[in-house]
């Protein structure tokens, strides 16, 4: 299978982000992670093409907006690490947890373009069509094999089984806003964003997208 030709830099070899990268609000963070790349220990990789954030006590829609349970215990402690739940009762979903500025911030890793490992991903997935490999927060974590035991896991330390680098890629500089998805509550804030015309994002805007976002540089 081939890899996404977006992936000519696949081969650099890459650290993860500091931690410092995510000791910020989840508005903040979120855009900057857009076209940062996915590592799993196995070789599997992924650009990240759509967000979410999630934003503790002031977002009805965060898991962490009544404080903190055994459930949410990992978005109340250190930025950098991963948050991982389960999702209609059916798939696992990913996020990194952020600074602040309260505590309870996390960003939804929502679609990556798969760059390598590919057959690995297919294997997990049961389809080796590209656009359904990690198109979807479900479909993303099932690809790079994702349970309960990932919950926690350090995303700053290269001896993790999943972290986040930078491959000298630059976020956009216009990432499309729209509202987020698939949640009830606060759904009209614009906290979601996606790589402009990436196929691999989960679902387009249904009306004219909001573009105003916090800066990325």
């Amino acid at each position: 299978m081939a890899a996404h030709p977006r992936s000519r830099r696949y081969l650099v070899r890459m650290r993860p982000l500091p931690r410092s990268f995510y000791d910020d609000d989840s508005l903040v963070v979120a855009p900057r992670l857009l076209n940062k790349v996915l590592v799993a220990a196995d070789g599997r990789r992924g650009r990240i093409v759509e967000v979410e954030a999630y934003r503790g006590a002031a977002d009805a829609a965060a898991h962490s907006f009544r404080g903190m349970t055994p459930r949410t215990e990992v978005m109340f402690g250190p930025p950098g690490h991963l948050y991982v739940y389960f999702i209609y009762g059916m798939h696992w979903a990913i996020n990194a947890v952020c600074g602040g500025p309260a505590p309870g911030h996390a960003v939804l890793l929502r679609a990556l373009a798969p760059l390598t490992g590919l057959d690995a991903m297919a294997r997990a997935r049961g389809t080796d069509t590209p656009k359904l490999l990690a198109s979807g927060p479900g479909r993303l974590a099932q690809a790079f094999g994702v349970d309960r035991s990932d919950n926690g896991l350090d995303l700053c330390r290269r001896s993790s089984r999943l972290w986040i680098g930078d491959d000298g890629v630059a976020p956009p500089d216009d990432p499309i806003a729209s509202p987020r998805i698939g949640i009830s509550k606060a759904a009209e804030h614009p906290w979601r964003w996606h790589v402009d015309a990436d196929p691999h994002v989960s679902r387009r805007p249904p009306t004219r997208p909001v573009r105003r976002h916090p800066r990325t540089a």
